[in-house]
């Protein structure tokens, strides 16, 4: 095993995954197991499917030159675990655990999860110069495991921040969505201010309300706001489109930061404007809204004990049952009290011009 699942079980975490190395070249791996996925022969990697799992294994290898900061142009096979562990990005994810448990610590990994330090494997401006993505990936594990990081490698951080420009805006939103999920989400600023989102931001200053005590789906659109009310984007929208976010997570991104930058608290007409779900994501934390929720007090034309069938059928027509309905929602928004059926049909009697007239 090596890599982060080495790492994991030192620190009596359960991994997520599982990586093998090994000295065997990819055809080997292949010919050894009877169900194998070819996912990066040219790197060295065959998935392997076994016993309803699905592992990674790699060979032992040596980067050659990267290209545009990010991948190895080539890769060199070895027999040495040693040299494959000196390519990694840091000493924690730099150890290897055989069959017996027996661990192969080249860098001092063990010691860093000891200190709780995130620290490159070698030269660190060497390492991002290499693949500039490690400058994330370093802020998302400090996050993740609540470690530090080595002051030379976080020093070569902001040396090296401009080479983010070369990222693809996936690789940056997955490495911001891990750090958002993580117990230490506000990390996130510190990406910003170091200039790794320079690509999809301008310079900004402005609130920075904590995200940590926020549901994991609060906290993109609360980062969002605070992004946009600081100046650092145009809209939230464009911001979640740069970086290439499913069109459900940008909808509802977005919608939820124009909640929170809009300042309004009259939750029923958000409710009725916005729906559930993205104003819970502006406002997970308020108990007035939770209170709304479950006491069914009505916000929709859907809660309305009234139907539009009903109106139809009491002579309403057209654009007529639609006003009327919106009508009847304002008068039991403002008082919940009067949602009874009997009472909206004496109310919706007094709507109908006819009988005004």
């Amino acid at each position: 095993m090596a890599g982060g699942c080495v790492r994991d079980t030192l620190m009596g975490r359960r991994p997520a995954d599982y990586d093998i190395a090994t000295s065997a070249p990819p055809d080997e791996v292949r010919r050894l197991f009877g169900r194998t996925v070819p996912t990066g022969l040219r790197h060295g990697t065959v998935t392997v499917l076994y016993a309803g799992h699905a592992c990674e294994v790699t060979t032992y290898r040596i980067d050659g030159s990267y290209d545009n900061c990010r991948r190895p142009h080539q890769v060199t096979f070895t027999g040495d675990i040693l040299l494959d562990l000196a390519r990694r990005d840091f000493t924690v994810n730099a150890m290897a655990m055989d069959l017996g448990g027996g661990i192969i610590d080249p860098f001092g990994g063990r010691g860093d999860i000891d200190r709780r330090l995130i620290r490159c494997v070698g030269e660190p401006r060497e390492r991002f110069s290499e693949d500039a993505l490690r400058m994330l990936r370093a802020l998302r594990f400090a996050a993740k495991l609540g470690f530090a990081i080595d002051p030379p490698t976080l020093g070569a951080m902001r040396a090296c921040a401009p080479l983010a420009a070369k990222l693809s805006a996936e690789r940056v939103a997955a490495e911001l969505s891990g750090i958002l999920a993580s117990p230490r989400p506000d990390t996130v600023w510190q990406a910003v201010d170091m200039g790794l989102m320079a690509r999809f931001l301008r310079p900004g200053a402005g609130p920075r309300h904590a995200l940590a005590p926020l549901p994991h789906y609060a906290r993109l659109p609360r980062l969002c706001a605070d992004l946009e009310a600081g100046g650092y984007i145009m809209s939230t929208e464009s911001f979640l489109r740069g970086l290439r976010l499913p069109a459900r997570a940008i909808s509802s991104g977005s919608t939820a930061a124009e909640i929170l930058l809009s300042g309004s608290r009259d939750y029923k007409r958000l409710l009725h404007s916005y729906g559930r779900d993205a104003v819970l994501a502006a406002y997970p934390k308020s108990r007035e809204l939770r209170r709304i929720l479950r006491s069914g007090e009505c916000w929709s034309r859907e809660q309305l004990k009234i139907s539009g069938a009903e109106l139809r059928a009491a002579g309403f027509e057209g654009a007529g049952i639609r006003d009327a309905l919106e009508a009847l929602l304002r008068h039991v928004m403002e008082r919940p009290e009067d949602n009874e059926h009997e009472i909206l049909c004496k109310l919706a009697k007094e709507l109908k011009p006819n009988d005004r007239a």
